[in-house]
């Protein structure tokens, strides 16, 4: 289960002033900040430009470059659907779209009770027993329709 604490400036500056004197800060910031949070906060972005003394801009483009964080707190459960290649030569494009149907949301948003959050990454490095899939951090392998469907009906508990 991801965390998800309440959003607490004095908690995130505290965070990271414990980072800022590392060498290459801002993704140790960042990843801090994720695994405190569950997600990266936009009030966050200008409180690590002034602590690094980098624009708001670098910092927003590397949030939202890297699939990992986020940008608004994830569901309870988050699934990811590997989505490269392998997996979608291996059947993970109806997958992906059974998952979707069932849970009633797209790739990369999460369920209206705030139960389960799906997304797309792009290789979990299981090629050779793909398609593939990560609940809550715990890897699946060789998914199928019968291994989905009891993926999502964990998340849906």
């Amino acid at each position: 289960m991801q965390k998800n604490h309440q959003w607490d400036s004095q908690r995130a500056r505290a965070i990271i002033a414990e980072h800022q004197d590392r060498e290459g800060p801002l993704l140790p910031i960042l990843h801090a900040l994720q695994e405190e949070f569950g997600y990266i906060d936009r009030e966050a972005e200008p409180i690590i430009a002034d602590a690094l003394n980098i624009s708001r801009a670098e910092v927003h483009g590397v949030v939202t470059f890297y699939h990992d964080f986020r940008e608004k707190p994830a569901g309870r459960h988050v699934l990811k659907l590997c989505r490269a290649e392998a997996c979608q030569a291996a059947g993970g494009d109806a997958l992906a779209a059974q998952a979707q149907a069932r849970l009633g949301v797209r790739l990369g948003n999460t369920t209206a009770d705030g139960q389960v959050t799906v997304e797309a990454v792009y290789c979990l490095g299981l090629c050779s027993v793909s398609p593939s899939a990560m609940l809550d951090g715990r890897i699946v392998g060789r998914l199928d329709e019968k291994k989905l469907d009891r993926l999502l009906a964990e998340a849906a508990r």
